[in-house]
Order: C-alpha cells, then sequence, then structure tokens
C-alpha cells in the first residue's frame, strides 16, 4: 500500500529546505522506488514546462498549435493541466501556479448544467470529457477547492449514465457500444474521483472490468480495440492501466499485458504517444525492476525526439504538439510522485 503526501505538506517542506526529509516521507509513501528523474530528464521538463505555459491563451486554455489539436481545446487543456500537476504546480502554487488556476478555471467554465463540457456534438467527445474530468478530480483531490467538487461531480454523473451494457464506453455519452480507447479515460476520470472521496458506484467499476477482461486475446497475449478484435501496442497499454485503475494490480492480465508491451515497443509505433501515456503508469504501479526497465526504456526515447526552440523543449507526433510535449512531461515527471492517481 502507498501512503499518499499531501501537497501542501511537500511544498512547505521544500521552501524550509528540508529536502532530505522531504525525501524519505515521498519514499516510504511509494515504497522502494527505484527511479529517479536524473538531470537531463529534469532538463527536459522544466522546458516542457517552459514550452507550455509561453502557449497557454488569455482564457486559460490551450487551444493547440496544430490542425488537428486545435479541435480540442478542453483536451489540450486537461493534458497540460495533468503536466503542472505531475510536476508539484497546483493553482497559484508553484512557478506555474497561475498558469493551473487560469486553465481550471477554463475547464470549470466550461462545463454546462447538465455536466457536458466542450463541443458536445464533436464525434470524439467523451475522450476530451474524460480527460478533462480526470484533471479537476486530481486538482479536486490535492486542493479540495470548492468551486471543483459540484461541476466535477456532474462530469462523473456523465461518466456513469454512459456506461453501455457491456460495461464499457464509446465516443459519445450514451448507452451505445464501446471500445477500450474510450474506456480507459472513463475509468481513470472515476478512480481519480474516487480518490478525492466522490461518490463511484462499485458496480460501475465491477461492470468496467468484465469489459476490458474481454478484450483480451488469449491468442496473442494482447488487448483489443473491442472483442474479439486484433490486440495492439496502444490498446493494451490502456486495458491493462484500466486493470489496475479499477484495483486489479496483480490480475495475471495485467502481467501478460506488461510482457506484451515490452515485446512490442518501438520509437516506430504509430500511437506511440497515445500508448506510452498508459503505458508508463501501468508499469509505474507494477514497481520494481519492471517500472525501472519501462521508464528507461522510454526516457531515452524521449531523449532521442526531443524538439528544441532557445530554452523550450517539445515533442511532436499523434495529435500536435501541445498535447505531445504535455504527455511526455507527465511520463518523464512520474517519480516526483506528486500525482495521488498513479499511487497505488
Amino acid at each position: 500500500m502507498r501512503l499518499r503526501i499531501n501537497h501542501s505538506l511537500k511544498f512547505l517542506l521544500a521552501i524550509l529546505g528540508l529536502q532530505f526529509l522531504l525525501a524519505t516521507i515521498t519514499a516510504l509513501g511509494q515504497g522502494a522506488d527505484p527511479v529517479k528523474v536524473d538531470a537531463q530528464s529534469e532538463q527536459l521538463i522544466k522546458g516542457a514546462l517552459r514550452f507550455l505555459a509561453k502557449h497557454q491563451s488569455p482564457n486559460g486554455s490551450w487551444q493547440g498549435l496544430d490542425s488537428k489539436e486545435r479541435l480540442y481545446p478542453v483536451a489540450n487543456t486537461a493534458y497540460a493541466l495533468i503536466a503542472f500537476q505531475a510536476c508539484g504546480h497546483l493553482p497559484d502554487e508553484g512557478e506555474y501556479g497561475a498558469n493551473v488556476r487560469r486553465g481550471m478555471t477554463y475547464l470549470l467554465n466550461s462545463v454546462s448544467d447538465e455536466g457536458l463540457i466542450g463541443d458536445q456534438n464533436s464525434g470524439q467527445y467523451m475522450y476530451f470529457h474524460g480527460i478533462a474530468t480526470i484533471a479537476l478530480a486530481e486538482l479536486y483531490g490535492q486542493t479540495g477547492n470548492r468551486q471543483v467538487k459540484p461541476k466535477l461531480s456532474r462530469l462523473i454523473k456523465v461518466i456513469v449514465s454512459s456506461q453501455n451494457n457491456e460495461g464499457g464506453w464509446r465516443y459519445r455519452p450514451i448507452v451505445h457500444d464501446a471500445d477500450i480507447s474510450v474506456t480507459v479515460l472513463q475509468v481513470v476520470a472515476l478512480r481519480a474521483a474516487k480518490n478525492g472521496g466522490l461518490n463511484v458506484p462499485q458496480k460501475t467499476m465491477d461492470e468496467a472490468v468484465s469489459y476490458v477482461r474481454k478484450c483480451y486475446s488469449d491468442r496473442e497475449r494482447g488487448f483489443a480495440y473491442q472483442p474479439g478484435g486484433k490486440p495492439g501496442f496502444a490498446r493494451t497499454a490502456a486495458a491493462i492501466y484500466s486493470l489496475q485503475v479499477c484495483g486489479k494490480y496483480d490480475d495475471p492480465l495485467v502481467k501478460a499485458g506488461s510482457r506484451y508491451l515490452f515485446q512490442k515497443f518501438s520509437s516506430h509505433e504509430k500511437w506511440f504517444t497515445y500508448g506510452n501515456y498508459y503505458a508508463a503508469p501501468a508499469h509505474y504501479m507494477i514497481g520494481g525492476e519492471t517500472w525501472k526497465k519501462w521508464y528507461g526504456l522510454i526516457s531515452e526515447t524521449l531523449r532521442k525526439r526531443v524538439q528544441r526552440d532557445g530554452e523550450l523543449i517539445y515533442w511532436s507526433g499523434d495529435v500536435g504538439r501541445i498535447y505531445s510535449t504535455a504527455a511526455h512531461a507527465t511520463i518523464l515527471a512520474m517519480p516526483y510522485h506528486y500525482l495521488p492517481l498513479y499511487q497505488r
């Protein structure tokens, strides 16, 4: 079991110069984590945060720098907020506290009375509903901000009510079919909200586990987009992370999925950023030498793929530069142990 360390305590200890005590408390909370953020990765993280801060819009959102990601300002903003949180920045706390506060306000202002957020007619709606809910749930869990809870509760109700009969979710907030790529975001959002003290029906989580299991292929030892389909890297990463956030940490399918990911890992993976955004926390939760091996693999790959603009660091791929940079900074920052969501 891992002990969650209150962010305010971490922040205070850092200010007082008690880094040794902070490191000791964190180590006790996380167990013997063999992974540390080295100087090179830390410089990449700092440059990535500078890049994200520079490209925040006046209204608090991240509108995107590339044609595809400009369609999803809510999702961009959520991914950016998670990256800042992963590095210890909360609303009005830390170097980028003001950026986080403005981003949080943008998301809150985007939630309707019905609990929908952003472009409700988008064919990809539940993707950004899920990631926005995760960002706000993590903020609420760490700060207890009273402004967040009512709207977060509405977002959660939409997720619970739109689960289909198989236990999964699809692109629109209606009970229809399902796939693993949408399902993972909803179960992570539910877990984050539950961690923050919100009511999440256990039945919803149990049925999600049932759906994820159906996507497993005994023949290929990986997970498919939908039951009976062909397994893939990103799909398997999403699936084993889903099982873990539902509490199935030691499930044999998690171990099988991890082996599949190591076998299939490639810097040329079509959905490299998307897949590793789930593969990294999945292996973080496995912990030990497995996590150490995975972090070494992904951090070395990210160093080779990085792009620079003076002191600004960014990555391209999958969707666009804001999304990729936020996702990769979050991955590199996992050994900081700031996000409650990434703790068992």
